[in-house]
């Protein structure tokens, strides 16, 4: 019994550090989308600029004139870079689903078990 006890700990403790890393996927996704809209943005502006416009980049306390060609190709380069750890932000993030429903469906066997094992779980404890 002490067994099954440790093992649904063990699981436990794995759930929980799925739902930890899950979490953190999440909010990864969340600021990539944020960089996402604001260099999708910046790209709209760029496409209302007429000819002969200045662009300037903020570097630290500093706005240095930028060459256009320049500046849409970095902000293209940063969207597609932002693609592609999106796409791998939503894989990693369905993969940590679909380990925490296995390891959900583990606890609820292991919960079985200690029941079936001997008695309700919360009359083990009462007895220790």
């Amino acid at each position: 019994m002490a067994e099954i006890q440790a093992r649904l700990q063990s699981l436990s403790e794995e759930f929980t550090k799925f739902q930890q890393e899950l979490q953190t996927a999440v909010q990864s996704r969340q600021k990539l989308e944020a960089q996402k809209q604001e260099n999708a943005n910046v790209q709209k502006e760029f496409e209302r600029l007429k000819d002969g416009e200045n662009i300037y980049k903020l570097v630290g306390p500093v706005l240095l004139k930028q060459d256009k060609i320049e500046a849409e190709s970095t902000v293209n380069g940063r969207l597609e870079f932002i693609g592609k750890e999106l796409e791998r932000t939503e894989d990693q993030i369905k993969d940590l689903q679909e380990k925490i429903e296995k390891k959900k469906g583990e606890i609820i066997q292991a919960q079985a078990g200690l029941q079936a094992g001997g008695g309700a779980p919360g009359k083990v404890a009462a007895k220790g």
